[in-house]
């Protein structure tokens, strides 16, 4: 027992030799920064459809675009005009070429405009509300002759907010 405890006050304390592993985290980080995969999150900026009762503003006389997203259809019209077109579903689902070239057909009619609202019934998919937010803002238009796609903008602030009920 005396012979242990005369080894143990010999020995003396051992220092941590880190170089090794400093080396190596050196060396390390940088290259998972530069193989790191950085993703991008799109935002599109939205926002709230206007109050029809708010009466700071003057009644304007262009057009008020509203997108109606049904079950059954979407309803495109004007807030103070009413309903310009009802645009039925298809055995696919919502004809999103219909919408698109009315829309275009829109566009040319009133140039400046750049906000419409698109108001959506409550069970409609969040899927479906991409689709036609997107058919909203840009349509796309296939050039055969040319084999290129035309971009027009059409509609790029919108404003989400419920449907009303059916009348």
């Amino acid at each position: 027992m005396r012979h242990r405890r005369s080894r143990a006050r010999r020995t003396e304390a051992v220092e941590l030799n880190i170089t090794a592993f400093m080396n190596l985290m050196v060396i390390l980080v940088p290259f998972l920064l530069i193989t790191a995969v950085f993703s991008q999150v799109a935002i599109l900026e939205l926002n709230l459809p206007t109050s029809q009762g708010d009466s700071s503003e003057p009644p304007e006389a262009e057009l008020n675009l509203e997108i109606i997203v049904r079950e059954d259809s979407i309803d495109v019209g004007d807030r103070n005009g009413g309903l310009l077109t009802r645009i039925e579903n298809t055995d696919q689902g919502y004809d999103l070429d219909e919408l698109g070239a009315f829309l275009a057909t829109v566009k040319r009619q009133f140039p400046d405009k750049l906000d419409a609202t698109l108001l959506l019934e409550p069970e409609i998919s969040y899927q479906s509300l991409v689709d036609v937010m997107d058919k909203v803002r840009v349509f796309e238009r296939a050039d055969e002759e040319r084999l290129v796609v035309a971009k027009l903008e059409l509609f790029p602030e919108i404003a989400i907010g419920d449907a009303p009920m059916m009348q």
